[in-house]
């Protein structure tokens, strides 16, 4: 029988959250440590809707190098790179470099994929159980590919047509007639049937309400900061006030880098700035199927009566404040590509840093204090890899020795 145990977990995005519910539900007493007034609110609240499952594979990849080099020169190029005197993301590039190949990238995905299909079993169990709705549909996605090259390459690495689906333009169109003038421009796609859609706001909302229901867990509203604590521990102070607790999880996205300094852990953390927009429409004009143009690296997907667009690398951006530039650049882009569901001018707007290490595979582990685990670096895929990450994260603590 698993020792019970008093756990705080430091953040109140989704993957604080899950990682909250899934220690609750392992019989645990959970404080979550949030410094906002409402959980969700930072990288997790505009995020591209999708829970891709079978399309995990990290950023870091053969070709990526020389390919961002090129976009280094487009005016509204998918990843920007902004360069700047900080070791720490040049440290972080070098890194980067070193993942881009075929081997490492192969490796990382499937790592990726097993804990991402692991949380997928994960979520399906916790919506059965009763949590409250948040948009959820499992309508598959589809992923359509512009250069010929780069759709043979993806084609080629399909290895269960079950469950990817290698199409033509004119498949690609059934599939998601909503896309059907995009057809002509396609050299392909992939067509993932069980992948799913979400409001990850609205799911984090959910694992609070659920989370609020049990005597075990309470909300912290305050700014926990780490000390050396002696005998191979940390201690967590919230507002300067020492806090008594078994174990702590630091799940505070990118912030967790700067909360483990006085620990002098350096994480591999960088802040990946993303853009989405969010657009009222008819439902009869939005697409079912959500759909992710690869070479553009934007995301479309149906969240009830809105359509998610979500896009966009910058490298090298300082906060998440919104860049007009690159808004502009998301909404025309949209335009062209799926007119029906405009107008885009009246779209709600949202930037957010996605806390990614070099590889693309999150830090979900065990540290050298005794008492403290790590889960942050998901990067892009927090949505998706959140609820397997936080079943890692349990079955760690239930492996602790007493």
């Amino acid at each position: 029988m698993p020792v019970k145990r008093t756990i705080m977990v430091v953040g109140g995005g989704v993957i604080g959250l899950t990682t909250a519910y899934a220690l609750i539900q392992a019989g645990h007493s959970v404080t979550l440590v949030e410094r906002d007034q409402d959980v969700g609110i930072q990288a997790s609240f505009g995020n591209g809707g999708q829970l891709s499952y079978r399309y995990v594979k990290p950023l870091a990849d053969a070709g990526i190098p020389l390919e961002a080099l090129s976009w280094m020169f487009q005016s509204e190029s998918p990843i920007s790179l902004k360069l700047r005197l900080d070791w720490h993301q040049w440290r972080w590039l070098a890194d980067f470099l070193l993942a881009c190949n075929a081997r490492t990238n192969r490796a990382n995905t499937t790592r990726l994929l097993q804990l991402a299909l692991q949380g997928q079993q994960a979520l399906h169990q916790w919506r059965q159980e009763g949590l409250a709705d948040f948009l959820w549909r499992q309508p598959g996605k589809l992923v359509v590919y512009r250069n010929a090259h780069k759709f043979s390459k993806a084609a080629g690495a399909v290895s269960n047509p079950q469950q990817e689906r290698v199409l033509t333009p004119r498949e690609c169109a059934e599939v998601e007639p909503a896309f059907a003038g995009l057809a002509p421009a396609l050299a392909g796609g992939i067509f993932s049937p069980d992948d799913e859609v979400a409001d990850c706001y609205l799911f984090c909302q959910a694992l609070l309400k659920a989370l609020q229901q049990s005597p075990e867990f309470q909300l912290v509203t305050g700014e926990a900061t780490f000390e050396e604590g002696g005998a191979e521990r940390c201690r967590v102070r919230i507002d300067g006030v020492p806090q008594q607790t078994d174990v702590v999880v630091l799940a505070a996205g990118l912030a967790s880098r700067s909360m483990m300094q006085p620990l002098g852990r350096t994480l591999p953390l960088y802040g990946l700035k993303g853009y989405s927009l969010t657009v009222e429409a008819d439902p009869a004009v939005l697409p079912d199927v959500s759909v992710t143009d690869y070479d553009n690296r934007v995301v479309y997907a149906r969240l009830g009566r809105r359509l998610r667009v979500a896009a966009m690398v910058d490298i090298g951006a300082l906060d998440a404040s919104l860049d007009p530039r690159r808004i502009a650049g998301l909404k025309r882009l949209a335009e062209e590509t799926l007119p029906a569901a405009g107008p885009y001018g009246s779209a709600a707007t949202w930037a957010g840093m996605r806390p990614a290490t070099p590889t693309g595979v999150p830090l979900v582990e065990r540290t050298q204090w005794r008492n403290l685990l790590l889960n942050v670096g998901h990067g892009a895929l927090g949505f998706t890899l959140s609820c397997g990450s936080a079943l890692t994260i349990r079955d760690l603590v239930e492996g602790m020795t007493p």
